[in-house]
């Protein structure tokens, strides 16, 4: 298992619908790389900071989403 397909996969266990369906959608086979670094961004901008375990796994998908880009 990838370090992202960890990553998305505690986002779709979360819950937290902003973050859960378009992991879910990419685990699935389905990927929408814009849908999922729109949704990673804004979850890294409400939520970053609040000092939840999932801060620092926002930041780390939008790099891993980054490198997938180049």
């Amino acid at each position: 298992m990838t370090r992202l397909h960890e990553i998305l996969t505690k986002f779709r266990d979360s819950g937290w619908e902003l973050i859960a369906v378009p992991a879910a959608g990419w685990l699935d086979g389905k990927y929408d790389y814009d849908a999922l670094l729109a949704a990673v961004k804004q979850a890294d901008e409400e939520c970053g900071s609040c000092g939840c375990d999932f801060d620092q796994l926002y930041k780390e998908a939008l790099a891993i989403l980054a490198d997938i880009k180049k």
